[in-house]
């Protein structure tokens, strides 16, 4: 395990060695052949992903508190829906209970599932910048030992920063200087100390979703970034990932509105993960075809010939009631993109993982178990 000392020690070096921001390596990202990049850096498993997104922060999609929620704590009378409303909007504490977190990840074991995305945020004191983390963020130690728990699971974690402008509130300070020499440095930083935190996991999921106006209409502070600026921002977090032999991994709705420059840009070493909340099948027609351009992705990855991660989800337009998208997605993709192509599956629930919160948990969990009996490993 690495130190505090020789890890700043070790970052420094890196630093001068490398230069900040390397963008003429990360600018050729999208010409790297997939064969070379994963022969090279990542290691291989063969066992199918079934996978759980989690959240140690949920400081993503609000960058302000109204009134009614600027409290220490969520009410003890709470239900889940409203312990949700209440941590959705920015809260400068820790919005996840440590009962809640164990119950979900022996849930997990329990259930079978073999990897759990942790979605880190302002959530950790870094050691790098620990003018991030929220009153009563873990530790890295503490996050340490967390992981050490969840492999003795035979639960494999990945982490999970979110870089996109719509879901920025979590870098605090640094959310309000997006592409400035200071913000590539901070991303770096955080980056190596993740990987080093995680020992190298095989995956960093960098979300990069829904960077729109529309996303960020009720927000204090709206930040797109498009055309080349978006692909210099983005190429720069690849290179930063891979750079340390880890495979980056992201949110792929891009390719709904922006398909063309989508799949002439995007490297084939990136793991995708289209997301499709579909409701009550409505987005593959009865002969399996694609409704919309959210299923389109899909087949547009898989004819491309990219590596994809499908994802669905317990909520649906402000409902956690959408039990039979996972299965939906899961029954499609397998048809759809080729086994090889095919790395697994990803469960997401959007609440906080906060105590009225678990049954939620629970059941998106189960659902993910059931789906993985019913169609194999």
């Amino acid at each position: 395990m690495t130190n505090r000392r020789d890890f700043l020690k070790k970052l420094g070096i890196a630093g001068i060695a490398t230069g900040l921001p390397s963008f003429a390596a990360a600018g050729n990202l999208q010409n790297r052949s997939l064969s070379s990049v994963l022969s090279t850096n990542f290691p291989q498993k063969d066992e199918m992903i079934w996978a759980v997104l989690i959240h140690l922060s949920y400081n993503m999609w609000q960058d302000f508190t109204p009134e009614k929620y600027r409290s220490e704590t969520y009410s003890p009378s709470y239900t889940a829906e409203e312990a949700a409303d209440w941590a959705h909007y920015y809260q400068p504490m820790l919005t996840c209970d440590k009962t809640a977190w164990d119950n979900t990840i022996q849930k997990m074991a329990e259930s079978g599932l073999n990897m759990v995305l942790i979605d880190l945020g302002d959530g950790v004191k870094y050691e790098t910048h620990p003018e991030i983390g929220v009153r009563g963020a873990w530790r890295p130690d503490e996050l340490r030992k967390s992981i050490a728990q969840i492999r003795s699971y035979g639960i494999e974690p990945i982490p999970k920063l979110n870089f996109s402008a719509a879901h920025k509130a979590w870098l605090g300070q640094y959310q309000y200087i997006l592409s400035s020499d200071r913000y590539y440095e901070v991303c770096k930083n955080l980056i190596t100390e993740v990987i080093d935190i995680f020992d190298r996991p095989r995956y960093f999921h960098l979300g990069m979703d829904e960077e729109t106006y529309y996303h960020q209409v009720e927000y204090d502070f709206i930040v797109v970034r498009q055309n080349e600026q978006w692909w210099k921002d983005f190429y720069f977090l690849v290179d930063q990932v891979e750079r340390h032999n880890v495979r980056s991994w992201i949110w792929s709705d891009m390719a709904w509105q922006h398909k063309e420059e989508f799949f002439k840009k995007m490297p084939k070493s990136v793991l995708q993960s289209n997301w499709n909340y579909e409701e009550k099948g409505a987005t593959f027609n009865e002969k399996g075809e694609a409704n919309d351009i959210i299923a389109e992705a899909f087949f547009d990855l898989e004819e491309k010939g990219y590596d994809q991660v499908p994802s669905a989800s317990l909520w649906l337009n402000g409902e956690w009631n959408n039990y039979t998208n996972f299965d939906n997605i899961v029954r499609n993709c397998k048809r759809i993109i080729a086994p090889d192509r095919l790395k697994g599956f990803m469960q997401t629930i959007w609440m906080p993982t906060l105590t009225p919160c678990y049954p939620y948990h629970e059941k998106a969990i189960e659902l993910v178990g059931e789906a993985k009996r019913k169609y194999g490993t």
